[in-house]
């Protein structure tokens, strides 16, 4: 990749043990490299994960309910284990042939809810990586605002050039929508 700036020597976006791994570096700087989080804003490169965003006009207490304890409710029905705490589990499937493993990696009350997907399966015909969603984050920001609440889905490692780009960001779209009716009117339209 090339980095806009002289100072920076790499960019560069790993991929390790199913992980995405991002890390800007100096050359120029005091000698020493340095990770992203020390790097100034307009030195970083935008990297184009899928990315929705909702206004709903009900409490951020609501949207984080709907996910962590009611995911059946908008997502799928066909749903095992628990997403409410850290460090759960959960599987949600929509047939036999297509599946995610999500751990609950981060849980701030009202405010953010990060799932890791661990294992994954679209097993749909013409797909040939039918496990890409392995090692990707799926990130929900949840914003409280005078008359509702805006929410932010971005989903890290789901970038246009991977394989299934196209059918799931048609999935996240319908069930977004899903989840913005029962959030809404208490009915949503799960797989």
């Amino acid at each position: 990749m090339h980095c806009p700036d002289e100072k920076i020597k790499t960019c560069l976006m790993l991929r390790s043990n199913g992980k995405c791994i991002y890390k800007f570096v100096f050359v120029n700087h005091k000698g020493k490299s340095r990770p992203l989080c020390h790097i100034q804003r307009k030195y970083m490169m935008t990297i184009e994960n899928y990315s929705q965003t909702i206004q709903l006009s009900r409490s951020a207490g609501q949207v984080f309910k709907a996910l962590t304890d009611e995911i059946p409710f908008w997502w799928t029905t066909l749903f095992e284990g628990s997403a409410d705490s850290k460090n759960d589990r959960f599987t949600v499937r929509f047939g036999d042939q297509i599946y995610k493993t999500i751990r609950v990696e981060e849980l701030h009350e009202n405010e953010k809810v990060v799932w890791y997907v661990e294992d994954s399966l679209i097993a749909v015909p013409g797909l040939k990586n039918q496990k890409e969603w392995i090692g990707t984050m799926i990130v929900w920001n949840i914003i409280e605002m005078e008359n509702g609440t805006v929410l932010q889905l971005e989903h890290i490692g789901l970038q246009p050039e991977i394989e299934c780009y196209a059918i799931c960001i048609d999935g996240w779209r319908q069930f977004v929508k899903s989840l913005e009716l029962y959030v809404e009117t208490g009915k949503g339209q799960p797989f």
